[in-house]
Protein backbone atom coordinates (compact mmCIF):
# COMPACT_ATOMS: atom_id res chain seq x y z
CA UNK A 1 0.00 0.00 0.00
CA UNK A 2 1.03 3.32 -0.78
CA UNK A 3 1.87 5.98 1.94
CA UNK A 4 1.59 9.92 1.48
CA UNK A 5 4.97 10.16 0.78
CA UNK A 6 4.82 7.39 -2.64
CA UNK A 7 1.43 8.89 -3.92
CA UNK A 8 0.98 11.90 -6.54
CA UNK A 9 0.29 15.05 -5.37
CA UNK A 10 -2.82 16.97 -6.89
CA UNK A 11 -3.29 20.72 -5.58
CA UNK A 12 -7.19 22.13 -6.44
CA UNK A 13 -7.19 25.68 -7.00
CA UNK A 14 -11.03 26.79 -6.85
CA UNK A 15 -13.60 29.10 -5.26
CA UNK A 16 -16.20 26.14 -5.05
CA UNK A 17 -15.54 24.28 -1.89
CA UNK A 18 -18.15 22.06 -2.96
CA UNK A 19 -16.59 21.05 -6.30
CA UNK A 20 -13.03 20.70 -4.06
CA UNK A 21 -14.48 18.45 -1.84
CA UNK A 22 -16.02 16.14 -5.02
CA UNK A 23 -12.97 15.62 -6.58
CA UNK A 24 -10.98 14.99 -3.26
CA UNK A 25 -13.08 12.13 -2.34
CA UNK A 26 -13.28 11.12 -5.81
CA UNK A 27 -9.50 11.70 -6.25
CA UNK A 28 -8.35 10.56 -3.03
CA UNK A 29 -9.87 6.96 -3.52
CA UNK A 30 -7.67 6.69 -6.97
CA UNK A 31 -4.61 6.62 -4.42
CA UNK A 32 -3.73 10.85 -4.92
CA UNK A 33 -2.88 12.94 -2.18
CA UNK A 34 -4.87 16.03 -2.85
CA UNK A 35 -4.42 19.89 -1.79
CA UNK A 36 -6.92 22.64 -1.64
CA UNK A 37 -6.64 25.83 -2.08
CA UNK A 38 -9.50 28.77 -2.55
CA UNK A 39 -7.60 31.39 -3.16
CA UNK A 40 -4.44 32.71 -5.96
CA UNK A 41 -2.62 33.87 -2.68
CA UNK A 42 -2.85 30.38 -0.98
CA UNK A 43 -2.43 28.40 -3.87
CA UNK A 44 0.79 30.10 -4.75
CA UNK A 45 1.89 29.75 -1.05
CA UNK A 46 1.02 25.69 -1.03
CA UNK A 47 2.89 25.30 -4.45
CA UNK A 48 5.75 27.14 -3.15
CA UNK A 49 5.89 24.77 0.46
CA UNK A 50 5.19 21.00 -1.30
CA UNK A 51 5.32 19.16 -4.01
CA UNK A 52 3.17 19.34 -6.49
CA UNK A 53 2.38 16.96 -9.09
CA UNK A 54 -0.75 18.02 -11.14
CA UNK A 55 -2.79 21.63 -10.84
CA UNK A 56 -6.41 22.07 -11.41
CA UNK A 57 -6.47 25.94 -11.38
CA UNK A 58 -9.75 27.89 -11.61
CA UNK A 59 -9.38 30.35 -14.35
CA UNK A 60 -11.32 33.04 -12.11
CA UNK A 61 -10.51 33.15 -8.61
CA UNK A 62 -11.98 35.91 -6.12
CA UNK A 63 -7.83 37.57 -6.02
CA UNK A 64 -7.66 37.30 -10.05
CA UNK A 65 -7.13 35.37 -13.15
CA UNK A 66 -5.79 31.78 -12.58
CA UNK A 67 -3.64 32.05 -15.66
CA UNK A 68 -1.48 34.86 -13.79
CA UNK A 69 0.03 32.31 -11.36
CA UNK A 70 1.14 29.86 -13.64
CA UNK A 71 4.96 30.61 -13.51
CA UNK A 72 4.64 30.55 -10.13
CA UNK A 73 3.94 27.40 -9.74
CA UNK A 74 6.17 25.89 -11.91
CA UNK A 75 8.91 27.98 -10.26
CA UNK A 76 8.85 25.91 -7.83
CA UNK A 77 7.27 22.42 -9.22
CA UNK A 78 8.84 22.23 -12.75
CA UNK A 79 7.27 19.35 -13.98
CA UNK A 80 4.01 20.06 -12.77
CA UNK A 81 0.91 19.35 -15.17
CA UNK A 82 -1.46 22.62 -15.01
CA UNK A 83 -5.10 21.80 -15.93
CA UNK A 84 -7.12 24.76 -16.32
CA UNK A 85 -11.00 24.51 -15.32
CA UNK A 86 -13.70 27.58 -16.44
CA UNK A 87 -16.92 28.23 -16.65
CA UNK A 88 -16.57 30.38 -19.78
CA UNK A 89 -14.90 28.58 -22.15
CA UNK A 90 -13.31 29.85 -25.12
CA UNK A 91 -10.65 29.56 -27.93
CA UNK A 92 -9.02 32.83 -27.04
CA UNK A 93 -8.98 31.12 -22.89
CA UNK A 94 -7.79 28.13 -24.29
CA UNK A 95 -5.09 29.55 -26.41
CA UNK A 96 -4.23 32.02 -23.25
CA UNK A 97 -4.08 28.62 -20.72
CA UNK A 98 -1.66 26.98 -22.90
CA UNK A 99 0.37 30.13 -22.98
CA UNK A 100 0.93 30.11 -19.73
CA UNK A 101 2.42 26.98 -19.12
CA UNK A 102 -1.37 24.42 -19.12
CA UNK A 103 -1.60 20.77 -20.05
CA UNK A 104 -5.23 20.61 -20.92
CA UNK A 105 -7.91 22.51 -20.59
CA UNK A 106 -11.51 21.61 -19.06
CA UNK A 107 -14.44 23.21 -18.84
CA UNK A 108 -17.39 23.28 -16.56
CA UNK A 109 -19.53 21.75 -15.93
CA UNK A 110 -17.62 18.67 -16.31
CA UNK A 111 -18.05 14.79 -15.54
CA UNK A 112 -15.86 13.20 -13.47
CA UNK A 113 -15.31 10.70 -15.73
CA UNK A 114 -13.53 13.40 -17.87
CA UNK A 115 -11.74 14.56 -15.29
CA UNK A 116 -10.52 11.42 -14.31
CA UNK A 117 -9.27 10.67 -17.72
CA UNK A 118 -7.74 13.83 -18.17
CA UNK A 119 -5.91 13.37 -14.59
CA UNK A 120 -4.37 9.77 -15.98
CA UNK A 121 -3.17 11.45 -18.74
CA UNK A 122 -1.35 13.79 -17.15
CA UNK A 123 0.40 11.06 -14.54
CA UNK A 124 1.04 9.10 -18.21
CA UNK A 125 3.02 12.03 -18.94
CA UNK A 126 4.78 12.64 -15.59
CA UNK A 127 5.99 9.23 -15.41
CA UNK A 128 7.18 8.88 -19.45
CA UNK A 129 9.38 12.08 -19.00
CA UNK A 130 10.66 10.79 -15.69
CA UNK A 131 12.02 7.45 -17.36
CA UNK A 132 13.22 9.98 -20.10
CA UNK A 133 14.67 12.20 -17.85
CA UNK A 134 16.42 9.24 -16.03
CA UNK A 135 17.90 8.00 -19.36
CA UNK A 136 19.04 11.48 -20.35
CA UNK A 137 21.11 11.70 -16.81
CA UNK A 138 22.34 8.15 -17.63
CA UNK A 139 23.59 8.90 -20.86
CA UNK A 140 25.50 12.17 -19.36
CA UNK A 141 26.83 10.22 -16.94
CA UNK A 142 27.98 7.18 -19.47
CA UNK A 143 29.23 10.01 -22.18
CA UNK A 144 31.27 11.71 -18.81
CA UNK A 145 33.22 8.59 -18.57
CA UNK A 146 33.62 7.83 -22.27
CA UNK A 147 36.90 9.93 -22.09
CA UNK A 148 40.23 8.16 -23.62
CA UNK A 149 43.16 9.57 -21.79
CA UNK A 150 46.74 9.54 -23.64
CA UNK A 151 48.98 11.65 -25.18
CA UNK A 152 51.90 9.24 -26.32
CA UNK A 153 52.47 8.38 -29.64
CA UNK A 154 51.04 4.87 -29.61
CA UNK A 155 47.52 6.07 -27.89
CA UNK A 156 46.94 8.92 -30.58
CA UNK A 157 46.87 5.85 -33.14
CA UNK A 158 43.82 4.60 -30.92
CA UNK A 159 42.42 8.28 -30.95
CA UNK A 160 42.52 8.59 -34.89
CA UNK A 161 40.89 4.90 -34.88
CA UNK A 162 37.89 5.80 -32.69
CA UNK A 163 37.38 9.09 -34.32
CA UNK A 164 37.23 6.55 -37.81
CA UNK A 165 35.03 4.25 -36.02
CA UNK A 166 32.54 7.04 -35.05
CA UNK A 167 32.15 8.41 -38.79
CA UNK A 168 30.95 5.25 -39.93
CA UNK A 169 28.00 2.25 -39.06
CA UNK A 170 30.85 -0.36 -39.51
CA UNK A 171 31.31 -3.21 -36.98
CA UNK A 172 34.28 -2.76 -35.01
CA UNK A 173 36.68 -5.06 -33.02
CA UNK A 174 38.15 -3.73 -29.77
CA UNK A 175 40.79 -6.26 -28.54
CA UNK A 176 43.77 -5.55 -25.33
CA UNK A 177 43.66 -7.15 -22.02
CA UNK A 178 41.62 -7.21 -19.23
CA UNK A 179 41.42 -3.54 -17.76
CA UNK A 180 42.96 -1.60 -20.58
CA UNK A 181 39.63 -0.08 -21.24
CA UNK A 182 37.66 -1.72 -23.71
CA UNK A 183 34.27 -1.07 -22.90
CA UNK A 184 35.36 3.26 -22.52
CA UNK A 185 36.65 2.73 -26.24
CA UNK A 186 33.49 1.46 -27.08
CA UNK A 187 31.40 3.96 -25.17
CA UNK A 188 33.74 6.81 -27.06
CA UNK A 189 32.83 5.76 -30.26
CA UNK A 190 29.32 5.50 -29.92
CA UNK A 191 28.70 9.06 -28.35
CA UNK A 192 31.02 10.45 -30.59
CA UNK A 193 28.99 8.76 -33.10
CA UNK A 194 25.46 10.38 -35.15
CA UNK A 195 23.87 7.24 -32.48
CA UNK A 196 25.07 9.11 -29.75
CA UNK A 197 21.84 10.67 -28.36
CA UNK A 198 20.35 6.80 -28.66
CA UNK A 199 21.12 3.99 -26.56
CA UNK A 200 24.70 2.59 -25.54
CA UNK A 201 24.19 -1.76 -24.22
CA UNK A 202 26.47 -3.77 -23.38
CA UNK A 203 26.67 -7.51 -22.24
CA UNK A 204 29.49 -9.80 -21.25
CA UNK A 205 29.26 -12.89 -23.04
CA UNK A 206 31.56 -14.39 -20.43
CA UNK A 207 29.49 -13.51 -17.47
CA UNK A 208 26.18 -15.07 -18.60
CA UNK A 209 25.32 -19.00 -18.82
CA UNK A 210 24.71 -20.35 -22.14
CA UNK A 211 20.88 -20.98 -21.82
CA UNK A 212 20.36 -17.34 -20.95
CA UNK A 213 22.61 -15.21 -23.76
CA UNK A 214 20.18 -15.95 -26.58
CA UNK A 215 17.18 -15.19 -24.52
CA UNK A 216 19.01 -11.91 -23.70
CA UNK A 217 20.10 -10.93 -27.16
CA UNK A 218 17.38 -12.05 -28.85
CA UNK A 219 14.12 -11.60 -26.40
CA UNK A 220 11.55 -14.75 -25.97
CA UNK A 221 7.54 -14.60 -26.09
CA UNK A 222 5.13 -15.43 -23.67
CA UNK A 223 5.32 -19.35 -23.05
CA UNK A 224 8.72 -19.96 -25.48
CA UNK A 225 10.22 -22.14 -22.10
CA UNK A 226 9.47 -23.23 -18.96
CA UNK A 227 9.40 -20.15 -17.10
CA UNK A 228 8.33 -17.57 -19.80
CA UNK A 229 5.25 -15.89 -18.10
CA UNK A 230 5.18 -12.87 -20.36
CA UNK A 231 7.12 -11.42 -23.56
CA UNK A 232 10.06 -9.71 -23.23
CA UNK A 233 12.51 -7.41 -25.23
CA UNK A 234 15.85 -8.85 -25.80
CA UNK A 235 18.95 -6.29 -25.98
CA UNK A 236 18.84 -5.73 -30.04
CA UNK A 237 15.68 -4.33 -29.59
CA UNK A 238 16.29 -2.25 -26.78
CA UNK A 239 19.21 -0.84 -28.56
CA UNK A 240 17.81 0.16 -31.73
CA UNK A 241 19.04 3.18 -33.19
CA UNK A 242 22.48 3.13 -31.07
CA UNK A 243 24.93 0.55 -29.94
CA UNK A 244 25.45 -3.22 -28.57
CA UNK A 245 28.66 -4.03 -27.18
CA UNK A 246 29.08 -7.32 -27.00
CA UNK A 247 32.30 -7.82 -24.66
CA UNK A 248 34.28 -10.87 -24.52
CA UNK A 249 32.92 -12.19 -28.11
CA UNK A 250 34.90 -15.09 -28.23
CA UNK A 251 33.17 -16.51 -25.36
CA UNK A 252 29.90 -16.77 -27.00
CA UNK A 253 28.73 -19.88 -28.10
CA UNK A 254 29.15 -21.19 -31.55
CA UNK A 255 24.92 -21.72 -32.42
CA UNK A 256 24.53 -18.23 -31.38
CA UNK A 257 27.59 -16.94 -33.79
CA UNK A 258 25.77 -17.69 -36.53
CA UNK A 259 22.43 -15.89 -35.59
CA UNK A 260 24.87 -12.88 -34.77
CA UNK A 261 26.14 -13.18 -38.05
CA UNK A 262 22.39 -13.07 -39.55
CA UNK A 263 21.99 -10.05 -37.69
CA UNK A 264 24.81 -8.36 -38.97
CA UNK A 265 23.94 -9.03 -42.59
CA UNK A 266 20.02 -9.17 -42.56
CA UNK A 267 19.50 -6.43 -40.13
CA UNK A 268 16.61 -8.81 -38.44
CA UNK A 269 16.11 -10.76 -35.64
CA UNK A 270 13.00 -13.05 -34.49
CA UNK A 271 12.54 -13.35 -30.58
CA UNK A 272 12.86 -17.08 -29.17
CA UNK A 273 9.46 -18.96 -29.42
CA UNK A 274 8.33 -16.52 -31.95
CA UNK A 275 7.15 -16.02 -35.35
CA UNK A 276 7.80 -12.18 -36.09
CA UNK A 277 10.50 -10.91 -37.66
CA UNK A 278 11.55 -7.82 -36.66
CA UNK A 279 13.64 -5.38 -38.46
CA UNK A 280 16.77 -3.94 -36.51
CA UNK A 281 19.20 -0.78 -36.79
CA UNK A 282 22.16 -1.52 -33.94
CA UNK A 283 25.93 -0.88 -34.35
CA UNK A 284 27.76 -3.81 -33.27
CA UNK A 285 30.95 -3.13 -31.31
CA UNK A 286 32.70 -6.45 -29.62
CA UNK A 287 35.43 -6.63 -27.47
CA UNK A 288 37.77 -9.59 -26.84
CA UNK A 289 41.05 -9.45 -24.37
CA UNK A 290 42.10 -13.30 -25.84
CA UNK A 291 43.48 -13.71 -29.43
CA UNK A 292 40.65 -14.54 -31.36
CA UNK A 293 43.23 -15.59 -34.21
CA UNK A 294 44.06 -18.75 -32.25
CA UNK A 295 40.44 -20.02 -32.00
CA UNK A 296 39.03 -19.31 -35.84
CA UNK A 297 37.67 -23.00 -36.94
CA UNK A 298 37.84 -24.32 -33.49
CA UNK A 299 35.07 -22.10 -31.57
CA UNK A 300 34.65 -19.09 -33.32
CA UNK A 301 33.65 -18.54 -36.82
CA UNK A 302 35.84 -17.42 -39.28
CA UNK A 303 32.82 -15.59 -41.59
CA UNK A 304 31.62 -13.42 -38.30
CA UNK A 305 35.20 -12.80 -37.30
CA UNK A 306 36.23 -10.92 -40.29
CA UNK A 307 32.58 -9.30 -40.32
CA UNK A 308 33.24 -7.93 -36.90
CA UNK A 309 37.05 -6.90 -37.84
CA UNK A 310 35.94 -4.54 -40.24
CA UNK A 311 37.36 -1.87 -38.30
CA UNK A 312 39.88 -3.05 -35.25
CA UNK A 313 40.92 -1.19 -32.61
CA UNK A 314 43.57 -2.79 -30.09
CA UNK A 315 44.35 -1.27 -26.96
CA UNK A 316 47.54 -1.83 -25.91
CA UNK A 317 48.14 -2.83 -21.63
CA UNK A 318 49.06 0.20 -19.68
CA UNK A 319 53.05 -1.06 -19.66
CA UNK A 320 53.63 -0.06 -23.07
CA UNK A 321 52.42 3.27 -22.41
CA UNK A 322 53.97 4.13 -19.52
CA UNK A 323 54.28 8.28 -20.28
CA UNK A 324 50.38 8.24 -20.22
CA UNK A 325 50.04 7.54 -16.48
CA UNK A 326 50.58 10.96 -14.97
CA UNK A 327 47.75 12.66 -17.49
CA UNK A 328 45.66 9.27 -16.52
CA UNK A 329 46.09 9.65 -12.56
CA UNK A 330 45.36 13.47 -13.16
CA UNK A 331 42.39 12.82 -14.52
CA UNK A 332 41.21 9.79 -12.22
CA UNK A 333 41.95 11.57 -9.18
CA UNK A 334 39.68 14.77 -10.35
CA UNK A 335 36.69 12.35 -10.85
CA UNK A 336 37.82 10.21 -7.49
CA UNK A 337 38.58 13.00 -5.12
CA UNK A 338 36.28 15.17 -6.50
CA UNK A 339 36.29 18.45 -4.17
CA UNK A 340 39.25 17.29 -2.25
CA UNK A 341 42.57 18.87 -3.68
CA UNK A 342 44.74 15.93 -4.26
CA UNK A 343 48.19 15.54 -5.70
CA UNK A 344 50.89 12.32 -6.02
CA UNK A 345 54.48 12.74 -4.90
CA UNK A 346 56.81 13.33 -7.65
CA UNK A 347 58.90 10.40 -6.39
CA UNK A 348 56.03 8.18 -5.85
CA UNK A 349 54.86 8.91 -9.24
CA UNK A 350 58.02 7.75 -10.78
CA UNK A 351 57.32 4.37 -8.38
CA UNK A 352 53.66 4.35 -10.50
CA UNK A 353 55.43 4.59 -13.77
CA UNK A 354 58.05 1.47 -13.13
CA UNK A 355 55.42 -0.89 -12.26
CA UNK A 356 54.10 -3.23 -15.02
CA UNK A 357 50.50 -3.01 -13.85
CA UNK A 358 49.04 -6.52 -14.81
CA UNK A 359 45.20 -5.37 -13.50
CA UNK A 360 46.12 -2.05 -16.06
CA UNK A 361 44.00 0.95 -15.86
CA UNK A 362 41.67 -0.71 -13.97
CA UNK A 363 44.00 -1.45 -11.45
CA UNK A 364 45.63 2.07 -11.22
CA UNK A 365 42.16 3.13 -10.45
CA UNK A 366 41.60 0.92 -7.78
CA UNK A 367 44.74 1.73 -6.01
CA UNK A 368 44.02 5.36 -6.36
CA UNK A 369 40.77 4.96 -4.75
CA UNK A 370 42.39 3.48 -1.66
CA UNK A 371 44.95 6.06 -1.26
CA UNK A 372 42.62 8.46 -1.48
CA UNK A 373 40.02 6.97 0.81
CA UNK A 374 43.32 6.17 3.40
CA UNK A 375 45.65 8.79 2.95
CA UNK A 376 45.03 12.57 4.43
CA UNK A 377 46.51 16.09 3.44
CA UNK A 378 46.90 17.15 0.07
CA UNK A 379 49.74 14.43 -1.47
CA UNK A 380 48.76 10.87 -1.23
CA UNK A 381 51.65 8.14 -1.98
CA UNK A 382 49.51 5.30 -3.93
CA UNK A 383 52.71 2.85 -4.59
CA UNK A 384 52.09 1.38 -0.77
CA UNK A 385 49.21 0.38 -1.52
CA UNK A 386 51.27 -1.98 -4.36
CA UNK A 387 52.24 -5.55 -3.69
CA UNK A 388 55.98 -4.82 -5.32
CA UNK A 389 56.81 -2.22 -7.20
CA UNK A 390 58.72 -4.41 -10.15
CA UNK A 391 61.05 -2.52 -12.41
CA UNK A 392 60.05 -2.39 -16.32
CA UNK A 393 60.25 -5.42 -17.84
CA UNK A 394 62.62 -5.27 -21.12
CA UNK A 395 60.36 -4.72 -24.52
CA UNK A 396 62.03 -7.02 -26.40
CA UNK A 397 61.07 -10.74 -25.84
CA UNK A 398 64.50 -12.34 -27.57
CA UNK A 399 66.54 -10.61 -24.92
CA UNK A 400 64.33 -13.44 -22.76
CA UNK A 401 65.65 -17.03 -22.65
CA UNK A 402 62.97 -19.81 -23.07
CA UNK A 403 64.37 -22.48 -21.16
CA UNK A 404 62.11 -23.29 -18.33
CA UNK A 405 59.30 -21.67 -19.92
CA UNK A 406 56.02 -23.64 -19.96
CA UNK A 407 53.53 -22.53 -22.84
CA UNK A 408 50.59 -20.42 -21.33
CA UNK A 409 47.85 -22.65 -22.69
CA UNK A 410 49.99 -25.60 -20.91
CA UNK A 411 49.85 -24.02 -17.41
CA UNK A 412 45.59 -23.17 -17.91
CA UNK A 413 45.16 -26.92 -19.02
CA UNK A 414 47.02 -28.09 -16.29
CA UNK A 415 45.18 -25.73 -13.64
CA UNK A 416 41.91 -26.57 -14.67
CA UNK A 417 42.10 -30.22 -14.54
CA UNK A 418 43.85 -29.35 -11.24
CA UNK A 419 40.32 -27.51 -10.26
CA UNK A 420 38.31 -30.55 -11.86
CA UNK A 421 39.74 -32.46 -9.10
CA UNK A 422 39.73 -30.81 -6.62
CA UNK A 423 36.05 -29.95 -6.81
CA UNK A 424 35.33 -33.88 -7.42
CA UNK A 425 34.72 -32.62 -11.05
CA UNK A 426 31.44 -30.61 -9.91
CA UNK A 427 31.65 -28.23 -13.20
CA UNK A 428 28.98 -26.18 -11.85
CA UNK A 429 31.80 -25.26 -8.45
CA UNK A 430 34.41 -25.86 -10.77
CA UNK A 431 33.34 -22.88 -13.22
CA UNK A 432 32.64 -20.67 -9.95
CA UNK A 433 36.06 -21.37 -8.29
CA UNK A 434 37.36 -19.92 -11.72
CA UNK A 435 35.16 -17.33 -12.19
CA UNK A 436 34.14 -17.99 -15.57
CA UNK A 437 31.13 -19.11 -16.93
CA UNK A 438 29.52 -22.97 -17.65
CA UNK A 439 29.79 -22.68 -21.21
CA UNK A 440 33.74 -22.00 -21.29
CA UNK A 441 34.57 -24.12 -18.78
CA UNK A 442 32.77 -27.40 -20.82
CA UNK A 443 34.92 -25.52 -24.23
CA UNK A 444 37.79 -25.79 -22.59
CA UNK A 445 37.66 -29.27 -21.24
CA UNK A 446 36.61 -30.34 -24.42
CA UNK A 447 39.39 -28.29 -26.38
CA UNK A 448 42.13 -29.54 -24.18
CA UNK A 449 40.86 -33.22 -24.27
CA UNK A 450 39.97 -32.87 -20.14
CA UNK A 451 38.11 -36.11 -18.40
Amino acid sequence: MKTDKDKKVLLIIEDDRLLCDVIRDSMERNSLKVLTAHTLADGTAISSQNRVDIVLLDQNLPDGEGHTICSSILKYNEHAKIIFITAYPSFENAVQAIKNGAYDYLSKPFEMEELSLTLKNALKTLNLEKVASIENYRNIKDSEEAVLIGSSSEFAEILKAVDLAASTEAPVLITGATGTGKNVAAKAIHYKSNSGGNAFISINCAALPENLIESELFGYEKGAFTGAASSKRGLFEMAEGGTLFLDEIGEMPVHLQTKLLSVLEDKKIKRLGGDIILPVNVRIIAATSSELENTIGKNFRSDLYYRLNVIRIHIPPLRERRQDIPEICAYLLKKIAQCRDVRIDESDLQRLMEYDWPGNVRELRNILERACLLQNGPVITPSVFLGKTSPAKPDNLNSLTTEGIIPLIELEKRYISSALEKLSNNYTRTAQALKISLSTLKRKVKEYGLK
